[in-house]
């Protein structure tokens, strides 16, 4: 389905007049079974939209806490043909939920563009955010994926002014994930009325749905953003979750799964009063 996956749900979340819950895991943490075991249980607990993030072995816009999943992921061998079958297994049981594949070109550039635009595709992969490939690189992956019919996710920072917007969403679609810090992931809490205002003025420029995330780690901060984003992104606070449920050689405890999704549920409870 591709894009289409992701502007139906955006649909759905308008109609019920409330934001989206993207949640962020990286693919193969701690390991690749309870990575996927996650990974399935994220739609019934919550989440609107998943991002899985393809671990890399030099994450640079990540914080520490990402920084160390990929770690983790990579030496249990995980690689973007194991996240790929990850994301097949989990089509099995929900051909609903938009997944969207989140990190660097890298491995994208290795396993070869035409390659990975067709297997994404396959196994229902509905999107992309590259965060490494600003606009000026789209003839890279994003026309190629948008002629696919992959959606291509563009960022956005503080920095960003309509002109830029403008050439940013030339080839952007599904969204535009609003980054609400200049920094890194995990590292700071983001100021809501800024982040407003700058939603409310790229709002003159495009229609296109817009989420938030960096920084955001409760229920109650991502309560305060869905106010007014169409969705709000938690990765990192997840990411925690996962690392203070392992022993000192990664080894996940039996808890780790309830805990993540159940922080997942606090989430979604929180967004879903937001505008009551």
């Amino acid at each position: 389905m591709g894009i289409e996956r992701i502007e139906k749900r955006f649909a759905q979340l308008k109609n019920q007049g409330r934001a989206g819950l993207i949640t962020f895991t990286t693919a193969g943490d701690p390991d690749y079974e309870n990575s996927l075991s996650i990974l399935k249980g994220l739609p019934k607990a919550g989440a609107d939209i998943i991002e899985l993030g393809m671990p890399f072995s030099d994450p640079m816009a990540d914080g520490p806490s990402i920084q160390a999943a990929s770690i983790r992921a990579l030496k249990n061998k995980m690689t973007l043909s194991k996240t790929l079958k990850m994301v097949q297994e989990f089509r099995a049981e929900d051909n609903d939920t938009p997944i969207i594949l989140m990190g660097y070109y890298n491995p994208v550039y290795i396993y070869g563009v035409d390659r990975f635009l067709k297997d994404a595709l396959n196994v229902g992969i509905d999107g992309l955010i590259i965060v490494d490939l600003p606009p000026e690189e789209d003839s890279e992956l994003a026309i190629p994926a948008k002629e696919a019919g992959l959606a291509m996710i563009h960022l956005a920072t503080p920095t960003t002014n309509k002109t830029r917007l403008r050439h940013i969403l030339e080839n952007g679609s599904g969204f535009l994930y609003y980054v609400t810090i200049a920094g890194i992931t995990g590292t700071a809490k983001p100021d809501l009325t800024p982040v407003k205002n700058a939603l409310d003025d790229f709002r003159s420029v495009s229609n296109i749905p817009m989420a938030v995330g960096f920084g955001i780690k409760s229920p109650e901060d991502a309560a305060r953003f869905a106010e007014f984003a169409d969705a709000v992104v938690v990765g990192s606070a997840i990411v925690d979750i996962i690392k203070n449920n392992l022993n000192q050689e990664n080894v996940a405890n039996s808890g780790l799964r309830g805990r993540v999704l159940s922080f997942v549920e606090e989430l979604a409870q929180g967004i879903k009063g937001a505008r009551k």
